[in-house]
């Protein structure tokens, strides 16, 4: 929660973030899922699973639910740099499978 809504910098209200996605997020609480038009709520590492809201094919991040949704979109995390460093990294053999960033 951001200290602007009443967070703290206390580290059980912090989470890890690449620079560009804290910048899209900032004191971002909901956004607009672009498929229905509500209000719903952004991705909670603390409290969602990442597997129940998104899945990877190929560089691109997708959104399964409206909260996935509406999370890659608030993020930008299929903006044209992010697919492009997924695409370069995705050909290292020193890079986990794993990796979205």
């Amino acid at each position: 929660m951001p200290r602007q809504h009443g967070g703290t910098d206390d580290h059980s209200n912090l989470a890890l973030a690449c620079h560009r996605c804290n910048l899209r997020k900032s004191p971002n609480l909901t956004g607009i899922d672009p498929i229905t038009g509500e209000i719903v709520p952004l991705f909670d590492p603390r409290r969602d699973r990442w597997p129940d809201h998104f899945r990877v094919r190929g560089p691109v991040v997708e959104g399964i639910t409206a909260i996935g949704r509406t999370t890659v979109r608030v993020l930008s995390m299929n903006d044209a740099r992010r697919i492009e460093r997924r695409e370069l990294l995705a050909g290292r053999s020193d890079v986990s499978p794993g990796w979205l960033g």
